[in-house]
């Protein structure tokens, strides 16, 4: 197997880093030392090809930069708009060179050679939910494993979209989320909006899994949700059961075992704590699967796709943690002093 790198996206939020210490870090798998290898604009996404890990995509608070080397170095791509963050990519597995892109304001852009040039497409037409002190973030997608057209993006501060096109367009999935929030008060929660069903939508991460693909999990502040139903209709999964800690940031499923899922779970969205929580049965049971004391909310869980033993989780304020060999031992890798912030993993 070729040589792996770990990368961590980081934004500067909060008052800002001290000094250039956002952008991308990467280090080797199995060493210590982070680079530094995109110094410039902040980065909230790392994308590491799963078919081509020479590709490595970085979604930053001016577009995409992209790295052909492994992530060695980056440069801009070709992008329509400047003042757009980018916070998440979904590549299709049917044809790998085709690269959805997910942006704030809300907005879809579509790459048909590889990350190389991109294009604006029709923006989604969602409706309004209320005010936020940022503008709505398109977090994660998540893809049916059966019909590739199928595409769902969770939306921060804006709940669940839903594409049948291929993200040529789009459909809003939230309003169940917002009748569960007036109907149950343990589901309401209002910090930055105007809106009680803020907790509801504020969505982290979204994924789809083929040992239940017509099933979408959801991740959000208030919890896990399950929708059955193509974001008709949600339902509590009562992560509660299992953890003390709901607070929903990142889920993904295991790229060699379909049953298998990762969620990162914290107290909020600035806390001190967290655990990275693993089902092996699509979400039905979790249990703990990290053996580490995070000092900040766990913001990503990265997973390689070619090694199954590889996974590692970041938390916000410059901490990064891994195991490779299964969860059996973990060690920690911290950014370089002064380095927090960090929005995401990437491993490959």
């Amino acid at each position: 197997m070729a040589q792996s790198h770990v990368f961590a996206g980081v934004g500067g939020y909060y008052g800002g880093n001290q000094g250039n210490l956002a952008g991308v870090f990467r280090r080797d798998v199995g060493g210590n030392d982070w680079k530094h290898v995109l110094t410039e604009p902040e980065a909230y996404t790392v994308f590491v090809h799963p078919q081509d890990p020479s590709l490595v995509l970085a979604g930053t608070k001016d577009g995409i930069c992209r790295s052909t080397d492994g992530g060695a170095t980056f440069k801009r791509a070709n992008f329509p708009d400047s003042g757009i963050q980018i916070w998440s990519f979904l590549a299709d597995p049917a044809n790998p060179k085709r690269i959805l892109a997910g942006g704030s304001p809300v907005s879809i852009y579509r790459s048909n050679d590889a990350g190389a040039t991109w294009a604006r497409q029709a923006d989604p037409k969602l409706p309004d939910r209320g005010n936020a002190p940022f503008a709505v973030r398109v977090m994660r997608f998540a893809q049916h494993p059966n019909r590739s057209e199928e595409i769902f993006a969770a939306l921060e501060v804006g709940g669940v979209m839903r594409s049948t096109d291929g993200g040529e367009t789009w459909n809003d999935s939230s309003e169940h989320l917002i009748k569960m929030s007036v109907d149950e008060p343990r589901l309401r929660s209002k910090i930055v909006s105007d809106t009680e069903a803020e907790g509801m939508l504020d969505g982290h991460a979204i994924c789809m899994s083929a040992a239940d693909p017509d099933s979408v999990i959801l991740a959000v502040r208030m919890g896990l949700f399950r929708s059955d139903n193509q974001g008709k209709t949600w339902e509590d999964m009562r992560v509660d059961r299992f953890s003390p800690f709901t607070y929903g940031r990142d889920i993904k499923v295991s790229p060699q075992d379909p049953n298998t899922l990762y969620a990162c779970l914290s107290v909020a969205a600035a806390s001190k704590d967290g655990a990275l929580y693993r089902s092996r049965d699509v979400g039905k049971t979790w249990q703990r699967f990290d053996k580490v004391q995070p000092h900040g909310t766990l913001m990503s869980v990265s997973l390689h796709h070619a090694d199954p033993k590889q996974v590692y989780t970041a938390a916000r304020y410059g901490e990064v943690f891994g195991t490779q060999d299964g969860g059996e031992s973990w060690s920690e890798t911290p950014l370089p002093k002064g380095v927090q912030h960090i929005y995401a993993l990437a491993c490959g």
